[in-house]
């Protein structure tokens, strides 16, 4: 009596490795997908950060004078003894002030002074508590985000590269005094010094 063999045919080594390629390929892209969708920009364009602008800028030196910075808006170099607090400001602030929080590893969010109150609040809404924002004439374009030796400008305050640039660009690490703080600084966008002796 001849039996029958019941068990089910087995698959070749190499079916069973294709298999298990494309159910990697179908998995991987369905968890992609998202990850993808968190950085699209408009109409679904993908956004990177290729264009900011990157320079070596050694010269950290205190000076009490008024510094010809080469960027608009400076990325660092010379700067005033004084920082400005962390925070928002609704006026123009002293630049050779705004440096040294630069060199604290600060980002400095610059926009037009004629931007709707309502981005205005947009951009409050993601400037990192080691940061400052202030109203800037003559920018190159509405707002511009900038760190010791790195700077983005940006088409708005809902540009989705502001949060990539924040992503790598936000913990300071390229500022001279990594891991020091903006608090604790001038709350005068003119730059005078909150009491005598501050500066670092």
């Amino acid at each position: 009596m001849t039996e029958i063999d019941d068990r089910p045919p087995r698959r070749s080594p190499l079916l069973l490795v294709l298999s298990s390629v494309v159910s990697l390929v179908v998995i991987g892209g369905a968890l992609t997908a998202p990850l993808v969708a968190r950085v699209a920009g408009y109409e679904g364009e993908p956004v990177d950060l290729s264009e900011v602008q990157v320079w070596e800028i050694e010269d950290t030196r205190h000076t009490d004078r008024d510094v010809d910075y080469p960027q608009d808006p400076p990325a660092g170099g010379p700067h005033a003894p004084v920082w400005l607090d962390c925070g928002v400001y609704d006026e123009p602030v002293r630049e050779e002030n705004a440096v040294h929080d630069l060199e604290h590893g600060t980002v400095w969010i610059t926009h037009d002074p004629a931007l709707p109150e309502r981005d205005v609040e947009a951009l409050a809404e993601v400037l990192p508590d080691n940061g400052i924002m202030s109203p800037r004439e003559g920018l190159s374009s509405t707002v511009v985000v900038t760190v010791w030796g790195a700077q983005l400008a940006l088409d708005g305050a809902r540009d989705p590269r502001l949060r990539l640039f924040l992503d790598e660009y936000g913990d300071g690490h390229t500022a001279p005094e990594f891991g020091v703080t903006c608090h604790g600084g001038t709350r005068d966008p003119a730059g005078a010094a909150p009491e005598p002796g501050l500066g670092a």
